[in-house]
């Protein structure tokens, strides 16, 4: 996967930076910069494609969200997980907004804020979290 994004990027990396060919290059190769153990590489990166997605393509929420969630995912393999946690929340308010809470999107947002806390060790909070909105809802959608 690491190959494949250095070739995305390096293709499309000469064009404006609001072609969306370059901005979808640069997200496949921050996301496996982060699937591939370098997430120091991948977090300038990310965040570049968040920012360019909210820019250039601000009505493409489902592509922000995204970008956003490769963000927090990259975030919390360095640390930084207050940071991953409010890119989290913002995913998951989004999606059950658009999608509604028994979305399976939803839920693995959900189970991305759990995993946050957890990390976070806000276990009382992620164990009410898990019981009030998500639980039911996966359960519901089962």
């Amino acid at each position: 996967m690491l190959a494949l994004g250095w070739a995305c990027w390096k293709t499309y990396a000469g064009r404006p930076e609001s072609d969306q060919y370059r901005c979808s290059g640069m997200g496949v190769l921050g996301t496996a910069l982060s699937q591939n153990k370098r997430p120091e590489e991948a977090l300038p990166v990310l965040e570049v494609h968040l920012a360019s997605r909210q820019r250039d393509w601000s009505d493409d929420e489902d592509g922000i969200l995204t970008a956003q969630s490769n963000l927090a995912s990259c975030l919390s393999k360095l640390g930084q997980h207050e940071k991953a946690l409010v890119l989290n929340r913002e995913v998951y308010a989004r999606k059950a907004a658009t999608l509604g809470v028994s979305h399976e999107e939803t839920i693995r947002s959900g189970c991305n804020i759990i995993t946050s806390l957890i990390l976070l060790h806000l276990c009382d909070e992620a164990k009410l979290f898990s019981r009030d909105p998500l639980l039911p809802a996966a359960r519901r959608s089962l």
